[in-house]
C-alpha cells in the first residue's frame, strides 16, 4: 500500500489556492519548530461573514502543502463560523488519511484557518473569547495528533 492516497498527492502537486492576497481581511500564520513546517493563510470576507478568498503559502513538507490545500478548499465560500468548526481530522478524512507522523500538518493547518479568523476579528473589533485561538504548544500538539 502507498503512503500517501491519491488525494493527498494530488493535492501535493496541484495545490489550490497558493499564493497572498494582498488586502486580505485576515492573514494566519503558525509554524511547528519541531518539524519545520510554517503555513500563511489569507482570507477575504465579505459583509455576511463568508470566506469569498482564501489563499495559502506553506514551508513544508508535502503534507504540510497537502493540508493547506485541502483547508483551503473545505472552508472557500463558507461562513467565518463554518470556518471555525473545521478540524484536523475533517482535513485528514478529505484527504483519505495520512501516515501517523505526518497528522501533526492537519492540525497546523486548522490552527492556520483559527489564526486568520482570529486576525479578523482583531481587525473588525469582534470580541471573542482568546481561549478558543490559543495556540499548541510542541507538547499539545503530539497529543492532539496521538504522535
Amino acid at each position: 500500500m502507498a503512503l500517501y492516497s491519491e488525494k493527498v498527492m494530488d493535492h501535493f502537486r496541484n495545490p489550490r489556492n497558493v499564493g497572498q492576497i494582498d488586502d486580505a481581511d485576515g492573514i494566519g500564520e503558525v509554524g511547528n519548530a519541531k518539524c519545520g513546517d510554517i503555513m500563511r493563510m489569507y482570507i477575504k470576507v465579505d459583509d455576511d461573514q463568508v470566506i469569498t478568498d482564501i489563499k495559502f503559502n506553506t514551508f513544508g513538507c508535502g503534507s504540510a502543502i497537502a493540508t493547506s490545500s485541502m483547508a483551503t478548499e473545505m472552508i472557500k465560500g463558507k461562513t467565518i463560523d463554518q470556518a471555525l468548526e473545521l478540524s484536523n481530522k475533517a482535513v485528514v478524512e478529505a484527504l483519505d488519511g495520512l501516515p501517523t507522523h505526518k497528522i501533526h500538518c492537519s492540525v497546523l493547518a486548522e490552527q492556520a484557518v483559527r489564526a486568520a479568523v482570529k486576525d479578523y476579528y482583531d481587525r473588525k473589533g469582534i470580541a471573542y473569547n482568546p481561549e478558543d485561538f490559543r495556540e499548541m504548544d510542541d507538547e499539545e500538539l503530539h497529543e492532539h495528533c496521538g504522535v
